[in-house]
C-alpha cells in the first residue's frame, strides 16, 4: 500500500505551479484584467507535460 506524503506546501504540486505563475505575473506587471487573462494563457502554453510531471515527482506522488 502506498501512502501519500504529508500535507505541506513543499510537497504540493499545485503550490509549485502557482509559485511559478505568480512569478510570471509579477514580471509582466499587468494591471488590466484582459491583459492578465492573456498573460495567464501564455503561461499555460509554456508549461510542458514533462514539467507538470516533475512537479508531482518532486513532491513524491510519482515513483520512477
Amino acid at each position: 500500500m502506498a501512502f501519500l506524503p504529508p500535507s505541506s506546501p513543499d510537497l504540493n504540486p499545485i503550490e509549485k505551479f502557482f509559485s511559478k505563475l505568480k512569478a510570471r505575473l509579477r514580471k509582466a506587471a499587468t494591471r488590466d484584467i484582459e491583459a492578465l487573462g492573456k498573460e495567464i494563457g501564455k503561461f499555460l502554453n509554456t508549461v510542458s507535460p514533462s514539467e507538470q510531471t516533475n512537479f508531482f515527482t518532486s513532491c513524491g506522488y510519482v515513483s520512477t
